[in-house]
């Protein structure tokens, strides 16, 4: 195991870097750091699904400023938009719901409530209820957007696209964005995807056979055996390693 965390602790080392966020290795993370702003990095996070590829593609072709704006500017703006599961429709909704919850205070205040409550997964639920509460549309498409509030850790799902949106808004180093400071990094739960699934269990790191929260966290408590205080620092290495199919010889 000594191997592995420092085969891991050299990638993370590596990758820790603004070139490693670019167009020929597209990551919603190069979209999402333009500005600086938790709602925006929050757009960014819950569509990056798919490939990465069209995932950038998608989130580079949608204007600043769309936060906030009123109903009809935001119509004109996003006619004809659609990516993969969500509509115009849904997408017009999205950014009236993200408007909305910007009013109430931000992402931030929504997520703290659960947080200090029942830690991340309370804080997850909170936001996500909050995003619900505060428009009345539905379709399947933008329910999947959004998710699921997370009812107890034994049936949810990895919540991959939540986690890895608390890793950047948590965590600052020359990746990850650090805008909420009142969050333990020792608290974040890994974003368990396909890639990083599989490279753990390969490593050794992760026994659970199925990519779920309780798989989430198991890796996460694996990994605070290497770094306590900041286990997501490896979860970007994890995942370039998986996407670039690394040959794994450690």
């Amino acid at each position: 195991m000594k191997e592995i965390q420092a085969f891991l602790d050299a990638e993370v080392a590596a990758r820790n870097c603004e070139g490693e966020l670019c167009f020929e290795r597209p990551d919603p993370l190069l979209i999402a750091r333009r500005s600086m702003d938790q709602h925006h990095a929050l757009t960014c996070a819950l569509f990056a699904y798919g490939s990465a590829k069209a995932i950038v593609a998608f989130l580079s072709s949608l204007e600043d400023g769309l936060c906030g704006m009123y109903e009809t500017d935001l119509r004109q703006k996003l006619a004809g938009k659609y990516y993969r599961f969500q509509t115009t429709e849904d997408i017009v909704q999205w950014f009236l719901t993200l408007g909305a919850l910007q009013e109430i205070g931000g992402a931030e205040k929504a997520f703290m409530h659960g947080y200090e409550a029942t830690g991340m997964t309370g804080g997850v639920t909170s936001l996500i209820s909050t995003l619900y509460d505060l428009n009345p549309y539905r379709s399947t498409g933008y329910q999947f957007l959004i998710g699921k509030p997370i009812v107890t850790i034994h049936k949810a799902s990895a919540m991959k696209r939540w986690m890895m949106y608390l890793r950047w808004m948590v965590r600052h180093d020359a990746l990850d964005m650090g805008l909420w400071r009142e969050v333990k990094q020792s608290d974040l739960i890994m974003p368990l995807d396909t890639h990083t699934f599989n490279v753990s269990r390969r490593f050794g790191l992760l026994q659970r056979k199925q990519c779920d929260m309780k798989a989430a966290i198991e890796l996460t408590e694996m990994l605070k055996r290497f770094d306590p205080l900041d286990p997501l620092k490896y979860d970007f290495a994890l995942y370039r390693i998986g996407q670039e199919k690394m040959a794994l010889n450690t």
